[in-house]
């Protein structure tokens, strides 16, 4: 059944939307990875068929009969053997975008929770050639429905974690409602199979100079289709974020808590020595945490040159 907002006249939504295509004469393709969504897939597809004849979904080992739904209401499937991730869906969905000569690649969830209406939003800083990637972000606008907060956490987390990495500074670094243009899938070729590719994507695209921007949407909280545990999946996308962001700027991430810690480290060495100085005696606890964090610091600085000597041979070789 479709959503309340999505409940239009044909006519009018028709009239609204056509603008898509005709006014730039761009190829606007809508990629969405599907896992299990049957119950969701043919609405959204009827819907964006209005939009662009251009869909492509991307069927990651669904058991349910999610591919066959998309392939007869016309949609281009690409079918995963099995369930490689969602980092591997972007990747086919790229690639696909790429080898039909796309201009603008709209990445769009296939659980309903986004909303068709805001793709006018999303694919506008492309057409003015303001951006090469769009974000629509769930914390622009202030009149949205407030989200679980154990989501607004965990992507504020994540998306503070990969800003120490970007020019810009996002507020939602983990949005899967995007548009890239055709540089941008020229360019990029995303490699991480999970929910990292987001942070990875971003991470590239900061490297290349490619221009990115934010517009406000509105997602829909109601339904959750989501088949993974809320904290896996979580802690999966951290540890993703992380990995991303500690190998493209290692002096920032390995280094910063590196000299922190050299720095408590030498102070408590230093109150040792005073202490031991005026009394004669060796205090274990201060001593030991003093030891303790110049060890710390020096494993952190280490890891920092020797991470930083690494990417920078790669890049030289890249080059």
């Amino acid at each position: 059944m479709l959503r309340p907002d999505y409940e239009r006249n044909d006519e009018l939504y028709v009239k609204f939307y056509t603008k898509i295509e005709d006014s730039n004469k761009m190829k606007i393709t809508i990629g969405m990875p599907a896992y299990n969504e049957e119950k969701n897939i043919a609405s959204i597809i009827i819907k964006l068929k209005k939009i662009t004849d251009s869909i492509i979904v991307c069927d990651d080992g669904s058991s349910d009969l999610t591919g066959e739904i998309a392939r007869n209401l016309g949609a281009l499937v690409i079918k995963h053997p099995k369930n490689l991730g969602y980092g591997a869906s972007i990747h086919s969905l790229f690639l696909k975008a790429k080898e039909l000569d796309s201009d603008v690649l709209i990445t769009f969830d296939a659980d309903g929770q986004h909303r068709i209406e805001d793709i006018n939003s999303i694919i506008k800083p492309i057409k003015d050639k303001v951006a090469d990637i769009v974000i629509g972000s769930r914390f622009l606008d202030k009149k949205s429905k407030e989200m679980p907060n154990y989501r607004k956490v965990g992507i504020k987390i994540i998306t503070k974690i990969t800003n120490l990495s970007i020019k810009e500074k996002l507020t939602d670094s983990q949005s899967g409602f995007r548009a890239y243009n055709k540089k941008t899938l020229e360019e990029i070729t995303p490699s991480d199979k999970g929910m990292g590719v987001s942070t990875e994507i971003l991470i590239k695209a900061s490297n290349l100079e490619l221009k990115v921007a934010e517009v406000p949407i509105k997602v829909h909280y109601d339904v959750d289709t989501s088949t993974q545990n809320p904290v896996s999946h979580g802690t999966s996308v951290i540890l993703s974020t992380i990995k991303f962001t500690s190998v493209h700027n290692p002096l920032k991430f390995y280094g910063t808590p590196g000299i922190i810690f050299l720095i408590i480290g030498l102070s408590f060495t230093a109150w040792t020595l005073q202490i031991y100085a005026e009394s004669g005696q060796i205090v274990t606890n201060v001593s030991l945490i003093g030891i303790g964090c110049v060890v710390l610091g020096a494993i952190f600085l280490m890891t920092a040159v020797i991470l930083f000597s690494l990417v920078t041979v790669v890049n030289e070789k890249d080059v």
